[in-house]
């Protein structure tokens, strides 16, 4: 459970019910081929702990040597650029900590992630069809 009570896909608050998640892409520093697939694993890991923080759910994480894709299904509370931020730094700490024998040949910025990253809102009807909804409400006269 993320917040509140669970109601089939949808969650709920004290103010509010919701359904909410993003996709995001982080990318090595310089694109750098860092990962393996024990790295992939910690990095997961060491992610949770934050998702947890921030009473998010993890619902699918991957990723290959240079960049991870995260489902992750969150609050409304949560502003997804301090979420973001919370879970680059976690995981750069933590497995330039762990990982030392990578941290001099791919992170001589001392920094695992590219200051830059993706993020998509995903789920629920596609657009069109939401649009479509909007415009058909019975406005009043």
């Amino acid at each position: 459970m993320v917040y509140g009570y669970r109601w089939g896909n949808v969650h709920t608050g004290r103010h509010c019910i919701f359904r909410m998640h993003v996709h995001l892409v982080f990318v090595t520093k310089y694109r750098h081929s860092v990962f393996t697939d024990r790295h992939l694993t910690r990095c997961e890991e060491v992610m949770r702990a934050v998702y947890e923080d921030f009473e998010a759910e993890l619902v699918e994480s991957n990723g290959e040597t240079s960049h991870v894709h995260l489902l992750v299904n969150f609050p409304p509370k949560v502003a997804v650029v301090r979420l973001v931020n919370s879970l680059k730094g976690v995981s750069s700490r933590m497995l330039r900590q762990e990982f030392p024998e990578r941290v001099r040949h791919y992170w001589r910025a001392q920094r695992l992630w590219s200051g830059s990253y993706f993020a998509g809102s995903v789920g629920g009807a596609p657009l069109s069809i939401v649009k479509q909804c909007i415009e058909q409400q019975n406005r009043p006269l």
